[in-house]
């Protein structure tokens, strides 16, 4: 592996998608990734499909779509940590390791010497991310925690989707499991810190990630504006409660997005489409005066939008410097000549020279490059692999693990 975080070893015990996005990130930036799963079935998200990625070189073979959205460039070990002898292991493997990852309900490995306190006491240099739906504390810290109940609890779902008084109108979740993306982003950022500070001083540390602690917190300027104005922001589909005009438009054929930050490139949408007169107006001159204008200007803004196809708009928006730009499916997002430079779609080669896509890491580095040099594991494909290599146990002892490692 290569990459900022070459020679630093993860212990991997989450499943799903916040602590296997943390890991996987971590992974991309070069550390070595361990993922612990169990015996016969591994983490639940390889059974979440269709689709399903099916190996051409080993028919029969498939791979759920959403298990390798966050499982690249990391080794499978299959272990029982139901038994003493798994629990010993993964504590072997610790001791070696310099970050934890788990997702289990708070409390949950203590009954196996596997919580902080338990993994700290073999190796105190560790840093540990405990991630769940409501943290270590608190009246709800016990209770299971899913991604879009907490964008309901958290406040997403109270300004996502359409106006109440539209069709459509109610809440929403949003299209991504944002509360366990985000939160996978937060612990890698808590996990980096405490690296810089275990270097200052030696020490490791728990880092205690929570869904709702995170939702709440992404919920920027929405949730200032509340506790500064005591008013709750309401869903207001696709328009934004502070910029205007910053929201959808039906074309000629089809929608796309006007998305105009300023005063200067309100006036220069207006002379691009000949309505200087609007630019002009004192109702519109501002943004100011727009948001409370919006009844108003929105309405006049539609008809213009009508006028022309969204090809035809986005040529003319970016030959007058205004922001805008088509809504796109997966497929027009790959074809997009900017993602395609950017070489956000990838193909990682497994062993047997077979190919498995992979989206890219957004983080460009001059130097460290990201690395894509494991694609997603096959359940326990490392196991023997890992526990010769850091463990250094021999044929015999691992023969006596069989049951354990689910051989």
């Amino acid at each position: 592996m290569t990459g900022p975080l070459s020679g630093i070893r993860v212990l991997d015990l989450s499943r799903v998608l916040a602590g296997p996005w943390a890991t996987q990130t971590l992974g991309d930036l070069g550390a070595d990734v361990i993922k612990i799963e169990k015996p016969g079935g591994g983490d639940d998200t390889r059974a979440w499909g269709p689709p399903f990625f099916e190996s051409v070189e080993t028919p029969g073979e498939t791979m759920a779509a959403y298990y390798m959205s966050a499982n690249r460039n990391k080794r499978s070990v299959a272990i029982d940590m139901a038994t003493a002898d798994g629990q010993a292991l993964i504590r072997q493997l610790a001791a070696e390791c310099d970050i934890v990852v788990e997702n289990f309900k708070v409390g949950g490995l203590a009954k196996y010497g596997l919580d902080y306190a338990g993994l700290s006491a073999v190796n105190p240099r560790i840093i540990y991310c405990s991630i769940t739906g409501f943290g270590q504390s608190g009246p709800y810290s016990d209770r299971p925690g899913y991604d879009f109940l907490v964008q309901g609890l958290g406040g997403m779902m109270s300004v996502t989707g359409e106006r109440d008084d539209l069709p459509g109108g109610g809440p929403q979740k949003t299209g991504i499991a944002t509360a366990d993306l985000f939160t996978g982003l937060y612990g890698v950022i808590g996990v980096l810190a405490a690296l810089h500070h275990r270097d200052k001083t030696g020490e490791g540390q728990h880092i205690d990630m929570s869904l709702l602690d995170t939702q709440v917190a992404v919920m920027g300027n929405q949730a200032l504006g509340y506790l500064i104005s005591g008013t709750e922001p309401t869903r207001m589909g696709n328009a934004h409660i502070s910029i205007v005009p910053y929201q959808t438009f039906a074309t000629r054929d089809g929608h796309m997005i006007l998305a105009i930050g300023n005063d200067g490139q309100f006036a220069r949408f207006c002379t691009a489409v000949g309505r200087e007169d609007l630019s002009g107006d004192e109702r519109y001159r501002t943004n100011p005066a727009r948001v409370t204008n919006r009844d108003s200007l929105i309405p006049l803004l539609e008809e213009i939008m009508l006028t022309r196809t969204t090809d035809e708009w986005v040529e003319l928006l970016e030959a007058n410097t205004v922001p805008g730009g088509p809504i796109n499916g997966m497929k027009r997002v790959f074809e997009n000549e900017q993602v395609a430079a950017r070489n956000m779609s990838k193909n990682i080669i497994r062993g047997n020279g077979e190919a498995m896509p992979t989206v890219a890491s957004p983080m460009q580095f001059s130097k460290t490059k990201v690395g894509y040099s494991r694609p997603p594991p096959k359940l326990g494909e490392h196991t023997r692999e890992v526990l010769d290599e850091i463990l250094k146990l021999g044929p015999s002892e691992i023969a006596r693990l069989k049951a354990v490692l689910g051989e």
